[in-house]
């Protein structure tokens, strides 16, 4: 079903260029997301090396553009191929949403005193940063080739990611961590948070 829906993605004029713009809605996230996390991890003032919000922005045009076009296809193919087109609309928001919680880390950021150094879950929240990077690497090479290998997966780094912030969250909320100070403690649970929903 994968290759087949994006094989129509290929061969239509209107789905393709709706397709195109989705894959760069999904890079300008990745920029976004590795700049949101620099700002909260490693820099004492929560400085940040683009515009998020004007990233933000073009992110929420292509998001129109899309579903435009894609409605645009479907009005005139009268329904043809009308499964791939409102699958597209559906990734899109999706994609969309990712720009908006990215927003949510930079504004973490600016609250939060200092660099987040999150105790005990540290290497944990490491080795979930590092993996969502990747998840943006595969993504964006999978989707192009339909490459079903790379999209399972993604979607298997999901699963343990989602499992794990979970555990961080209901361990911070339960018991705490003597660590980590109040603020940090709210900071890593939030973040933790926010990664599960970019994964």
């Amino acid at each position: 079903m994968f290759k087949e829906l994006f094989e129509l993605f290929r061969k239509d004029n209107l789905l393709k260029q709706a397709y195109d713009r989705s894959l760069e809605m999904l890079e300008e996230d990745r920029e976004m997301f590795v700049a949101a996390m620099r700002s909260l991890r490693e820099h004492d003032d929560a400085r940040i090396d683009v515009d998020i919000y004007a990233k933000d922005q073009l992110i929420n045009a292509y998001e129109r553009e899309v579903r435009r076009k894609v409605f645009t296809h479907l009005t005139v193919a009268r329904g043809d191929n009308i499964h791939a087109g409102l699958t597209l609309v559906s990734i899109v928001i999706d994609i969309e949403r990712i720009g908006d919680i990215t927003k949510n880390i930079v504004a973490l950021a600016l609250q939060h005193p200092g660099k987040l150094v999150c105790g005990s879950f540290e290497s944990d929240i490491r080795k979930i940063e590092t993996t969502v990077r990747t998840m943006f690497a595969l993504l964006i090479e999978a989707l192009p080739k339909a490459d079903v290998p790379k999209a399972k997966e993604v979607m298997a780094e999901h699963w343990w990611i989602a499992r794990r912030s979970d555990e961080i969250i209901n361990s911070l909320v339960a018991k705490g961590d003597p660590e980590l100070p109040c603020t940090e403690a709210v900071t890593t649970a939030m973040y933790a948070r926010y990664l599960k929903r970019i994964s």
